[in-house]
């Protein structure tokens, strides 16, 4: 059988999980704090038919190996973490973060943290800091999750360490500070769905999940910005383009299999 033809199969089977990809790019285009994806490529081990021959100095020359590549397979699905544009919403409860570091929220006090980046945070009737799926946001430094705000708070700011200032008939008092967790390779992190990222061994080592202050230069954490939303950072040019590139490829690759289908055609046709 031509090898031409299992090329042209694994480069369409490339090629499709590439549309898969750009796909849901554009589909999370208005996803707040999403991060694109994107799909690298790799050739397959080539097919020696003839060795290299080292060279002689005076006797004879050095000949180089024979080789045909088998086709392409994916290499990597990486997730870009490059910041997304800000969207102002001048709703004191949404954060974005100016800088690295994830925001650390759980459904369970002691439970399993996960990680994200969308800061579009509410009040629930108990007056608890949650997301949109009513998971909790968790405290710098001890781990736990905001506590509730005290009835008497009238009001409160968040600054830009995390920081919760509420406003009694007393004065202001300190509420809690959220935490934002600092990761070495965000490319690392599993995606759960939901906006929602878990801890692995190859984002931070030994999969160490620590809460620390916003805005803290000796940790390197970013600034929290409050009144604001960090939205995806799907380009929609990019990707139509990335689309185009894709769709030619696999108009190629399909190409490919119909030639070497008609030379196979040929070969049983011989004997006719």
């Amino acid at each position: 059988m031509l090898r031409s033809m299992y090329s042209g199969v694994s480069g369409m089977r490339g090629f499709q999980t590439k549309l898969d990809v750009i796909g849901n790019n554009i589909a999370n285009v208005n996803t707040v704090g999403f991060k694109g994806g994107r799909v690298m490529f790799s050739d397959i081990l080539s097919q020696t038919t003839a060795g290299i021959t080292a060279s002689a100095e005076g006797e004879q020359g050095g000949v180089n190996a024979k080789q045909i590549g088998l086709g392409v397979s994916i290499a990597s699905i990486d997730t870009i973490h490059t910041p997304g544009s800000a969207m102002t919403t001048n709703q004191p409860t949404d954060l974005r973060i100016d800088g690295d570091g994830f925001f650390a929220v759980t459904a369970a006090d002691g439970g399993e943290t996960f990680l994200t980046r969308a800061g579009n945070f509410t009040l629930d009737a108990n007056r608890q800091l949650v997301n949109a799926n009513g998971m909790f946001v968790m405290a710098a430094d001890d781990g736990g999750i905001i506590p509730p705000l005290d009835p008497a708070i009238t009001s409160f700011t968040i600054g830009q360490d995390g920081m919760i200032l509420g406003v009694t008939a007393d004065g202001i008092v300190e509420a809690g500070q959220i935490g934002v967790v600092k990761v070495v390779n965000p490319s690392g992190l599993l995606k759960m769905g939901g906006n929602l990222y878990r801890m692995t061994a190859n984002a931070n080592p030994d999969s160490e999940l620590v809460t620390s202050p916003a805005n803290d230069e000796e940790v390197g954490t970013g600034a929290i910005v409050a009144g604001q939303l960090e939205m995806s950072n799907v380009d929609l040019t990019g990707e139509f383009t990335e689309m185009i590139v894709a769709q030619r490829g696999f108009q190629a690759n399909s190409r490919i299999i119909t030639t070497s289908d008609e030379i196979l055609q040929e070969v049983v046709n011989l004997k006719r």
